[in-house]
Formats: C-alpha cells, structure tokens, sequence
C-alpha cells in the first residue's frame, strides 16, 4: 500500500493557538537539529505554485521527515483576493492556479510534512474546498466569552494552578482574546500564586491596562513613524517577559483590529455591531481601536501589515533571530524608509 505525506491546513483569527498547532507538527516532524535542513516556510504571497511543489516534492537529507510551511496561500483566493475572482474559461481549457497547487499536494512524498496557515478564509475559498478531502483541516477561530474563561482555566491547569470563576472572568474582562498576553498573564499569576488558587485580587493586582496601553502607544509610534519612542516602548514590553515573536504577533492583531474596525465604521456598523463582529469583550481595546481606526488610513495600516508578514517570514526562515527582526522591523517604518 502506498504511503503519503501529510497535509495540514491550518486557518482563523486565532493565531496564538495555530502557532501552538504548528510547533506541535514540527515537534513530531523531527528533531530541531535535523529540521534546520529539513524544514521551509514559504511566503504564499510572492513564491510561485512552482516553488510551493518542489518544495514539499524535496526528499529530506538525512533525516526522515521534511517540513514545508506556507503561508498567505489561501489568502490570494479569497473573493477579494489577487486571484479570487472567477475568470472566463480558458480556450484551452488550462486548469486554475488554484487546481494545480490542490492537484500537486494531493500526493505527497511520505516524507513530507506540509502545513498551509491561512488567517480568516471563507468556506467559499476555491483552493481550500479543494484541500478538504485530502488535508487535514483545522479552524481556529478567534475565542469568545464562556470559551475564552475556559480556555484561561485550562492554562492555568497545565501550569498547576487554579484560579476561581470570578478571577477567570476578570482577566477575559482585563485582556480580551488576545491569547499571546492572555499566557503571559496566566504564567505571572501562576508564579504569583506560589500553589494557592488564583483569586479576583490577584489579577486586579498583577493584570492591569498598562501592559496593553504600552501595545497601543507602539503600534501609534510605529504607525506614526516615530522609531525611538517605538524601539523605547519594545524594550519595555521585552523586560517584562514578552518574546519578540509574541510582540510581533501583539502588534499584527492590533493593526488587523484597526483595519476591521475602519472598515466596520465605513459600513455604518454601530459600536455595539463592531464590538460583537470583533469578539472584543475589553472596553479598553475596543475604544482604543475606535480611535486609531480614526487616525490612520487604509493604505498606512495595509503597508505595515505586509511589513510584519515579511518580518514574522525572515524569523521563520532563520533570516534573523527575532530580537533583530523586531528592531528591524520598527526602523523600517520610520519616515523615507522603503521595504
């Protein structure tokens, strides 16, 4: 019998949690030493379908497995994607772009691992109901009140602690859905906690709005092209414990949350319409939002959206370590600077 390859597909707002699916995938694909030859992450945006099928095609040197991950593919056929929209059929009956990467993925090497990341797709997307039979597909959606409370307890579970209902509820209140702080807050109440149940008083105490506000203040930094306040900012956040990736990841949603909250606003949705669509349970984020989405055009927030795809891509490839990333990242953004 004829073995494959394994495709997995990975897709939603969630992108704390689909990063913890794909370390899981590399943590069973090899170990780190063999995967330094053995893995490549694509950015699905620029490479070709080419590129994207003699990469996961590879065979693996000295090793067992090959670890191929690409992302923004699914992106570039959503409705309002580069290729999304239906085209005439061709005379000669060629296939889409999007029929040949599904047809060329169908049947893997057995020695290949392929991940595709996608963030928010529709379920109209060509390339991924083409993907669905043979993939192995996952939807991370962005959590939402009673599963963002026990998703809180669960961590605080694996970290073996215990926190009561009250607390639980006011940390989802604190920080909202964003995952990557939610962890780091769990972890300090954890520590804090020294083995008793983790109470309202303590996250009043040790969670506050400062943390976030610093997220904010970067993001306006960034976007207004002021470096040294936004490399001051960065320093900060670094030394209470976050890690660079974490930091890129804070900022990525927070411009996203500015982007749909623009957009929302254009389409007349009220801020209680705005609030819902978005799952944002902190009146902080969400006012915060209001006003940066104010502020800040499309073309300014599209602009450094790709600048951080490209960022989190060069710490993905081992083109930087991530510390040099992110410093790189924030001095491209100051004025005159050109990607």
């Amino acid at each position: 019998m004829v073995q494959w390859g394994v495709l997995h597909v990975f897709i939603g707002e969630d992108d704390y949690s689909i990063r913890q699916a794909l370390e899981a995938v590399r943590a069973a694909t090899g170990d780190a030493e063999s995967l330094v030859t053995n893995s490549v992450t694509l950015d699905g945006r620029s490479v070709s379908t080419a590129e994207i099928l003699n990469a996961a095609a590879t065979v693996p040197f000295l090793a067992d497995k090959r670890l191929v991950v690409v992302t923004g593919l699914l992106e570039k056929f959503e409705a309002n994607g580069r290729n999304g929209r239906r085209r005439k059929a061709k005379k000669d009956d060629a296939p889409e772009e999007w029929q040949v990467i599904a047809e060329g993925v169908t049947h893997l090497p057995e020695t290949t691992e392929l991940v595709v990341i996608g963030g928010r797709i529709a379920g109209t997307n060509p390339l991924l109901k083409a993907l669905m039979p043979t993939g192995r597909v996952r939807t991370f959606p962005a959590l939402r009140n009673n599963e963002l409370t026990a998703w809180i307890n669960g961590q605080v579970r694996e970290r073996g602690g215990s926190i009561a209902p009250r607390a639980a509820g006011t940390l989802a209140r604190f920080v909202g859905n964003d995952l990557w702080t939610l962890a780091n807050e769990v972890e300090k109440l954890v520590q804090y906690a020294a083995g008793r149940q983790i109470e309202e008083a303590d996250v009043q105490a040790l969670v506050s709005a400062t943390q976030e506000a610093n997220i904010f203040a970067m993001v306006d930094a960034i976007l207004e092209g002021r470096p040294a306040r936004a490399q001051d900012l960065c320093a900060a956040l670094l030394d209470e414990g976050n890690a660079p990736v974490q930091l890129l990841a804070m900022i990525a949603r927070q411009v996203r949350i500015i982007f749909q909250v623009k957009d929302l606003k254009a389409r007349k949705k009220t801020r209680k319409d705005i609030a819902a669509a978005l799952g944002l349970n902190s009146d902080f984020v969400l006012n915060k939002a209001l006003d940066q989405a104010d502020r800040y055009t499309m073309p300014r927030l599209r602009d450094i959206y790709h600048r951080l795809l490209d960022t989190d891509l060069a710490i993905k490839t081992g083109r930087y370590e991530g510390d040099l990333a992110l410093t790189v990242f924030i001095a491209g953004m100051a004025p005159g600077v050109t990607a």
